[in-house]
């Protein structure tokens, strides 16, 4: 069997495989949960060491074969031009096209379709950030690349823009070698240019500061405290990732759906902020973006807007939704209005 090269024939950037030990990334795990750096993600403490421990998820497993797959989008507008334009609104490049859960997925699917006409019929189960798995952890092991200082996958000849998928299976396959060299050094420009400082020691992230977890994982109020620093990230957030001098060799993706949609690329925030809920639903169709909900869509939008430039139109804006029917909302936006007083 050749999975690599299958792997690659149906557009998987890379692929290798490792075995289900996973003692060292389950300490890390364990200490990282009792800082309690997962914050209202419960989900990451709930299934215990299912998340450490492949075989206790799914039964019979011995070896994971984990797949990379780029998504940074060639013909996006440059990231630093939005970043700097407090206009716009800056979406992390994962999220610019169609929800990746459903495009790995299938590529997964199609892989283990190929080595089940070689093998016959075999135990597998398809992961794409989907249930509680090491993803990085189990990369890493594989030899795709070592985990960075920002707690990212990294190889240093790829970067880390790009999505991680795996399958658990029986087949009792040889094993890559692990990454053994980290290339980080003495570089600290992930944690040096995290606008909330939550990469708060090399490798380790308290999730509660991080603006992807604000604006993505967190239902409900966002610290004001946080507020400033998140400028217009309205949907994640590039910067440890955009300043890694690892990323300069990083390969755009070939993938069409994950090309921008809805010119997310660089939209305007006032623009965005009068969407209907219909519009939204309908225009995030098949996006990551639909899951965080149309009112937390709004709350984010009205942070970054109380972050823009004082102009009467931004001011308009939020009055509009100053008696929004969503408590949420209200807050943030009054939060908003304050800034522009």
């Amino acid at each position: 069997m050749d999975i690599k090269s299958w792997a690659q024939q149906l557009g998987l950037s890379a692929c290798a495989i490792t075995d289900t030990d996973l003692g060292e990334h389950e300490t890390h795990l364990l200490n990282w949960l009792k800082d309690g750096f997962h914050g209202k993600m419960h989900y990451m403490e709930k299934h215990g060491t299912k998340r450490s421990r492949p075989a206790e998820l799914e039964p019979g497993t011995i070896r994971i074969i984990s797949v990379r797959l780029d998504y940074f989008p060639p013909n996006a507008t440059d990231a630093e031009t939005v970043l700097s334009n407090a206009e716009l609104g800056y979406v992390s490049r994962y999220a610019l096209g169609r929800d990746y859960h459903k495009v790995l997925r299938r590529q997964l699917q199609k892989l283990a379709d190929k080595i089940s006409k070689s093998t016959g019929e075999f135990s597998y189960r398809a992961f794409t950030d989907s249930a509680p798995v090491l993803e990085k952890a189990l990369a890493q092991k594989a030899g795709l690349g070592w985990i960075g200082k920002h707690s990212n996958l990294l190889g240093d000849k790829t970067g880390s823009w790009f999505f991680l998928g795996e399958l658990y299976t029986d087949l009792p396959l040889p094993v890559d070698k692990p990454q053994q060299n980290n290339h980080c050094g003495s570089c600290t420009a992930c944690m040096e240019a995290c606008p909330t400082n939550a990469i708060v020691a090399p490798y380790k992230v308290d999730a509660r500061r991080c603006i992807s977890y604000l604006t993505i994982e967190l239902d409900g109020v966002i610290p004001e405290e946080f507020r400033s620093a998140m400028g217009n990230r309205i949907y994640g957030c590039d910067d440890c990732q955009l300043v890694c001098p690892f990323n300069k060799f990083s390969s755009p993706t070939k993938v069409e759906d994950f090309k921008p949609r809805h010119q997310l690329d660089a939209p305007t925030l006032i623009d965005l902020f009068a969407w209907t809920e219909t519009e939204f639903l309908d225009r995030m169709q098949g996006s990551p973006i639909r899951r965080i909900g149309y009112w937390n869509w709004l709350r984010n939008i009205s942070i970054a807007l109380g972050n823009a430039p004082t102009n009467q139109r931004v001011k308009e804006a939020l009055l509009s939704r100053l008696h929004s029917d969503n408590a949420n909302l209200r807050e943030h936006v009054s939060w908003a209005l304050t800034q522009h007083s």
